[in-house]
């Protein structure tokens, strides 16, 4: 068992430069037709890249963690070419056809996986050569912000079978990424629940459970409690009805784990979709 402490310093990692230290991102992606609508979250996240290269350096890496990829213990993608998976159904063609070709960065992929140690076991992160690639909660977002695909995008899975505090002593380990010119992104919402979703609610309507369990969370995030977040489950009802299944929190505990002490977060795509689905989305480094 591994004490959750902050990896500082990726020394072993040669393959990336020192940079200035880099921001983290949690992004609400919602629906996936939010990757191809001329709508408030799209443009958002168009805003954001274009700050890369201006605001920030741009990335060496992104390291994404998405809703989408569950495994039992925790793998990193390390093939070359990662494919775009469209891992939804109902959808219009146009969906299905898109791709995001950026590449993998397998070098950098091994080196990270030898760094970070498995919070339940202080094995190193597995490598996925073939089986996963980008899945619709990395390249939704990311093709809006990156649309040369020119950076290369790993993805970090997350066991679901293990603790909320897990996740985020693993968020933990990633810190010292930030100053090797890696751009973490977690991908998910802070509330997300299908079974009861009202497709024609406007942005600013959302259920009473849905608001409250949204605001309590941005109290931690504003207030700088980001280890609170690891006991979301306790919030009783309004959590179970705001994660009916958990795996789109998971990855703000990660992208929280990631963040120093003292960095205040920016909130923005405050809004809700169908709702259910928060789509609030935070910055830290910005």
């Amino acid at each position: 068992m591994t004490d959750g402490s902050t990896v500082s310093v990726f020394g072993p990692v040669q393959s990336l430069e020192k940079t200035s230290k880099m921001p983290v991102f949690f992004l609400g992606h919602g629906s996936p037709m939010n990757a191809i609508e001329d709508n408030e979250y799209r443009r958002s996240w168009q805003a954001l890249g274009a700050q890369f290269g201006g605001k920030w350096p741009k990335p060496h890496l992104i390291l994404c963690v998405s809703a989408h990829w569950l495994t039992q213990g925790w793998q990193l993608t390390a093939m070359a070419q990662p494919w775009t998976i469209h891992d939804f159904g109902g959808f219009p063609q146009a969906l299905f056809d898109q791709r995001y070709p950026a590449p993998g960065f397998p070098q950098a992929a091994q080196e990270i996986s030898q760094c970070l140690r498995q919070p339940d076991s202080g094995k190193p992160v597995a490598l996925d050569l073939q089986d996963w690639g980008l899945d619709h909660g990395a390249w939704s977002v990311l093709q809006p912000m990156f649309p040369q695909a020119d950076i290369p995008v790993i993805q970090l899975s997350m066991d679901y079978g293990r603790p909320s505090a897990e996740h985020f002593a693993l968020g933990q380990q990633l810190r010292g990424l930030r100053e090797r010119g890696v751009l973490i992104v977690g991908s998910g919402n802070i509330v997300h629940n299908l079974r009861t979703m009202q497709l024609d609610a406007a942005s600013n309507q959302a259920y009473d459970w849905a608001l409250a369990f949204d605001q309590t969370v941005a109290n931690d995030l504003q207030s700088g409690n980001l280890a609170a977040l690891q006991n979301f489950q306790s919030l009783g009802a309004m959590a179970t009805l705001a994660h009916p299944t958990h795996e789109h929190f998971l990855p703000l505990l990660y992208a929280a784990g990631a963040v120093d002490a003292g960095e205040e977060p920016q909130f923005f795509n405050t809004s809700f979709q169908a709702a259910s689905i928060s789509m609030r989305s935070v910055i830290w480094g910005g």
